[in-house]
C-alpha cells in the first residue's frame, strides 16, 4: 500500500534554522571528537592539482567514518507471526512452472500477459533502526526495497499455456549505490526522535545528495506501451516487463522533476495520464497530465494548498480530476520542534476537492467531508445531478506512518487492527475496549459531491463484517460509473494478533444491489448497505496484489477472474489463484504452486500483452 509514501527531499526553512543550530551543535561537537585525528593526518598529505576533488572526497571520508563511528545499524526483528514479510533473495533466471504445480485448467479465453506485483524487499536482510549519540531512528513498515515478482502467461500455437516465475529488484540509483558499498548506508530518515531524523536528513544530503533512499516499491503499471515502477518518494522506474530489468527514470523528458503518485489515473477517453507529487515544501502538491503518448507533460499546476497532505491517490472522471486533502501531514517545523514527521491530524479538516481537467487551484470545488484517511479509491465518476461519485475505503485513523516515538508500535497496530465488531458501547462492560480499537477498520465508504449545491453526502457502503482495502475494478471502466469492485479482505485477528496488516480473502462489490440484512438501523433505504460477496482462504492463508483480468471475448463489466498471490503460513508455500468472478464463492478455477517463497507486498496489476 502504500505505500513507498515518505521520504521527501527537504530544505529547512528560515523559520526552522534557529531550533535546527542544537542538532548542528551536537554534530560538529561529535566530529571535532571524532576526527581530530583523522583532520592531523588529512593536513600532512599533499596538495593535489585538483584541490576542490580532494577536499571533496576527504569530507566524504571524513562523514562516512563519522557515520560508521557514532551510528549503529541493527536489524528490526519480526515475530513468528510476522515471518512471510521477511524478504527473499533475487531469482537469478526466470523458471517454468511444471504442469505438475498446476491445479485446474488455465480457461482458454485467459489473456496472454504477465501478473505482476510490486513489495518492499529490504536488501540487506530486513528493515534497518540506528541508535546514536542523536537518539533512534528506524524505517517504517512501508519502506524497504521494491521487488517485483511476476508469473508469465503465454500460450503455444497448440493451445497449451506455459507459465513462468521471476522476481527481480528494482535498481534505483539509490539501490545501486548501496548494493556497490555493499553495506546499509542511508540513515533511516522518518520515524524515531526528532534530533536523529534531523541528522539523518543533514548526513545522508551531505554524503550522497540525497535526504532518503528511493524504494520504488509500490505499484506498477502501464502507460503507452511502456511499464513503470513507483512509489511517492521519486519519480517512476522504466522496467523491461519480459525481463524485469530496471531501464532508466521516467521524468517526461526532463518536465517532471518530482515525487509521482503510485496510483496515476487514465483520464477516460483522451487516454491521457493523471499525476500528481506531493513535497515537505512548498509547492505541497502538483499536479500533472501526460499526453497518451507518454512523451509530453501537456499540463501542470500547483495545487496551492497550505499543508503538505499525503495524498497517496489522485481520482478522475470524464471531465474532472479529484482530490484528496485529508489530514494525515508531513510537517518539517513540527519535526524541528520535537514532533514526529509523519502525523494522523484528526481534529484537522479533511476535504475532496474537483477540479477541471486542465484547471488551476482557483478551479478547485472544495467539499468539506468527515474525518477520515482514505488510502485508495475504489473509482470516481459523473453521474446524475450534477453529482461527483467517489468510492473509496476509508478508515478512521491512517496505518502510516503508525505511533508517535516512545509508544509501543505492536500494541498501537494490534489495538487498531481489531474488528469493530468487539467492540462494545460506553454503558456496557468494557472488558478492556477502548477507544483505540478498531480505528484502522476499513470499509467501502461513498461521497457524493454535488457541484452544483455544494453539499456533500456521505455513507457507508459496506458493513462492519469485514474490514477492507486494496480495491481493483475492471480498469475499462476507471473513471465512469461502474457496478462493480473487487477488494482484499482483511483478518482482523490475524491482523490483530500480529501486528501487521493480513488479507485472509477477497470480496466482490455489488454497487448496484442493496443488502437489506444490512439496513440501519432507523430503516432509512439511503443507508443500505451495498451486496458483497466473499471468497474467504483456509485458516492462515492470506493473498496480496490481487489484480482483474478481463475475459477475452467477455461482454459483461465483470466477465473475467481476479488473479492474486496467496501464501500459506503453516506450509509455507505460495502460491497464486485465478477465481471466476461469476463463482466468486467457489473453489479457485485454477491453483499455481511457486518455486519460491513470495513476501507480503503490496499492489499488484495484469498486463495484457499481444504478439
Amino acid at each position: 500500500m502504500a505505500a513507498s509514501y515518505m521520504a521527501f527531499q527537504v530544505n529547512c526553512s528560515i523559520e526552522g534554522r534557529h531550533s535546527l543550530s542544537h542538532h548542528f551543535d551536537h554534530l560538529k561537537t561529535s566530529l571535532s571528537s571524532v576526527f581530530r585525528p583523522i583532520l592531523r593526518e588529512l593536513q600532512q598529505v599533499p596538495m593535489q592539482i585538483d584541490a576542490s576533488r580532494t577536499i571533496r572526497n576527504a569530507s566524504l571520508e571524513i562523514l562516512n567514518a563519522f557515520v560508521d563511528s557514532v551510528f549503529e545499524f541493527s536489524d528490526q526483528p519480526l515475530l513468528p507471526s510476522q515471518s512471510n514479510f521477511a524478504p527473499v533473495d533475487e531469482m537469478k533466471e526466470a523458471l517454468l512452472i511444471t504442469d505438475i504445480k498446476i491445479q485446474g485448467k488455465i480457461p482458454d479465453n485467459f489473456q496472454e500477459g504477465v501478473y505482476v506485483r510490486n513489495g518492499p524487499n529490504p536488501l540487506f536482510g530486513a528493515l534497518k533502526l540506528t541508535k546514536s549519540i542523536f537518539g533512534r531512528s528506524s524505517h517504517i513498515w512501508v519502506e524497504g526495497e521494491g521487488m517485483l515478482h511476476a508469473l508469465y502467461f503465454n500460450k503455444d500455437s497448440d493451445g497449451r499455456w506455459n507459465v513462468v516465475y521471476n522476481n527481480r529488484y528494482v535498481e534505483t540509483e539509490t539501490f545501486k549505490l548501496e548494493k556497490q558499498r555493499n553495506k546499509p548506508s542511508f540513515l533511516p530518515a522518518i520515524e524515531g526522535d526528532s534530533p536523529a531524523i534531523v541528522s539523518a536528513y543533514l548526513l545522508n544530503l551531505l554524503r550522497f545528495g540525497k535526504v532518503n533512499k528511493y524504494i520504488s516499491n509500490t505499484n506498477i503499471f502501464k502507460h503507452s506501451g511502456n511499464y513503470y515502477s513507483a512509489a511517492e518518494n521519486h519519480i517512476p522506474q522504466e522496467i523491461d516487463i519480459f525481463t524485469l530489468k530496471t531501464l532508466e527514470n521516467w521524468d517526461i523528458s526532463g518536465a517532471w522533476k518530482r515525487a509521482f503518485t503510485s496510483h496515476p489515473k487514465r483520464a477516460p477517453g483522451s487516454g491521457e495520464q493523471v499525476i500528481m507529487g506531493v513535497d515537505a515544501i512548498k509547492p505541497f502538491v502538483e499536479l500533472g497530465v501526460i499526453s497518451a503518448d507518454g512523451k509530453e507533460l501537456v499540463h501542470k499546476v500547483d495545487l496551492k494548498l497550505n499543508r503538505c497532505s499525503l495524498c497517496h491517490e489522485i481520482g478522475v472522471t470524464q471531465r474532472y480530476n479529484v482530490i484528496m486533502d485529508f489530514p494525515l501531514t508531513i510537517d518539517i517545523k513540527r519535526l524541528i520542534s520535537g514532533g514526529p514527521l509523519i502525523k494522523y491530524c484528526k481534529e484537522e479538516y479533511a476535504r475532496i476537492g474537483i477540479m477541471p481537467r486542465y484547471g488551476d487551484s482557483d478551479s478547485i470545488q472544495w467539499f468539506e467531508v468527515e474525518a477520515n484517511y482514505t488510502f485508495h479509491i475504489v473509482n470516481t465518476f459523473e453521474d446524475e445531478d450534477d453529482e461527483v461519485v467517489v468510492w473509496g475505503c476509508r478508515a478512521l485513523d491512517s496505518i502510516i506512518p503508525g505511533p508517535d516515538a516512545g509508544l509501543n508500535k505492536f500494541e498501537w497496530f494490534s489495538t487498531r487492527l481489531k474488528s469493530i465488531n468487539s467492540r462494545v458501547t460506553e454503558d456496557q462492560d468494557s472488558g478492556g475496549w477502548s477507544r483505540e480499537d478498531g480505528l484502522l477498520f476499513s470499509r467501502c465508504y461513498e461521497w457524493r459531491l454535488n457541484t452544483r449545491t455544494g453539499q456533500a453526502r456521505e455513507r457507508n457502503l459496506s458493513g462492519t463484517e469485514f474490514s477492507m482495502d486494496f480495491p481493483i475494478i475492471n480498469p475499462n471502466f476507471t473513471g465512469v460509473k461502474n457496478r462493480y469492485g473487487y477488494t482484499q479482505v482483511v483478518d482482523s485477528l490475524a491482523s490483530s494478533t500480529s501486528g501487521m496488516v493480513k488479507f485472509g480473502g477477497l470480496a466482490k462489490l455489488h454497487f448496484e444491489e442493496a443488502d437489506a440484512r444490512l439496513c440501519s438501523s432507523n430503516g432509512n433505504l439511503e443507508e443500505l448497505m451495498i451486496k458483497v460477496e466473499y471468497h474467504l482462504f483456509e485458516e492462515n492463508t492470506f493473498c496480496t496484489g490481487a489484480a482483474f483480468v478481463f475475459k477475452e471475448g467477455g461482454f459483461e463489466e465483470d466477465d473475467g477472474w481476479i488473479i492474486t498471490f496467496v501464501h500459506n503460513e503453516d506450509t509455507n508455500i505460495s502460491q497464486v489463484y485465478i477465481i471466476d468472478t461469476n463463482n466468486f464463492s467457489g473453489e479457485p478455477l485454477v491453483i499455481i504452486t511457486l518455486p519460491c517463497r513470495v513476501p507480503y507486498g503490496f499492489h499488484g496489476a495484469f498486463m495484457p500483452i499481444s504478439h
